[in-house]
């Protein structure tokens, strides 16, 4: 019977955030399709022409997701039944925006996007820029803690470390993103009064990841 050892190798890899990516979600409503088109265009030409004013291109502003459906409303009538009556139709544009992590330039961008009329919804989220470097330290870091305990394991058990057989691993998505949280509502009059010359630290990023590994021993 083939003797084996079976290590679960953990790597963790800490990071400076260097990215910013702001989410905006804008919805535009009218009874009349074209009415609502029209105000959907004119609100994102609205918020490019206020991201061109402080240096960004047009292009940079991303549309992850756009859709359009029409909405009801639930009346009750005269007998005290309720039926749907056809409101309009409802635009959803949902945008990203994306760019190197600079607090007074994020506050920037923030007041710029307070003066948007549509008042869009924001998420905020910090990482980093190059994220495929963040999970190959890491997975390098996993592969050579579970070595190390192979060997301390063996040289303690007086057996010696043979031939790697399998490497069992999860390759699920991780998220690489910093747990700091910046929240601003648009819709507020304070919006306008951010200080653009406020600078803060977001939390460094902390990640984690395993895998099995299954030696011979001899």
């Amino acid at each position: 019977m083939q003797r084996t050892i079976i290590v679960k190798g953990e790597g963790k890899v800490v990071a400076k955030v260097d990215y910013v990516i702001i989410k905006m979600n804008m919805e535009s409503e009218d009874k009349e399709y074209q009415k609502a088109m029209d105000l959907a265009t004119e609100r994102i030409d609205s918020l490019n022409s206020l991201l061109i004013s402080i240096g960004f291109e047009k292009d940079d502003l991303k549309t992850t997701n756009f859709n359009v459906r029409t909405i009801y409303d639930s009346v009750k009538d005269k007998n005290g039944n309720y039926k749907q009556v056809f409101r309009g139709y409802l635009v959803i544009h949902d945008l990203k925006l994306g760019f190197d992590f600079d607090s007074k330039r994020l506050a920037k961008v923030l007041t710029a996007i307070s003066k948007c009329a549509s008042k869009p919804h924001l998420s905020i989220t910090f990482t980093v820029k190059d994220e495929t470097a963040i999970k190959e330290e890491m997975l390098r870091l996993t592969a050579s803690n579970a070595r190390r305990k192979a060997e301390i394991l063996c040289e303690g058990s007086g057996v010696k470390l043979g031939e790697l057989i399998t490497i069992n691993y999860n390759w699920n998505e991780i998220d690489i993103y910093s747990h700091t949280s910046y929240d601003l509502d648009t819709g507020t009059r304070f919006a306008s009064s951010i200080k653009s010359d406020m600078e803060f630290a977001p939390e460094d990023i902390e990640v984690k990841d395993s895998a099995t590994f299954i030696w011979k021993i001899m």
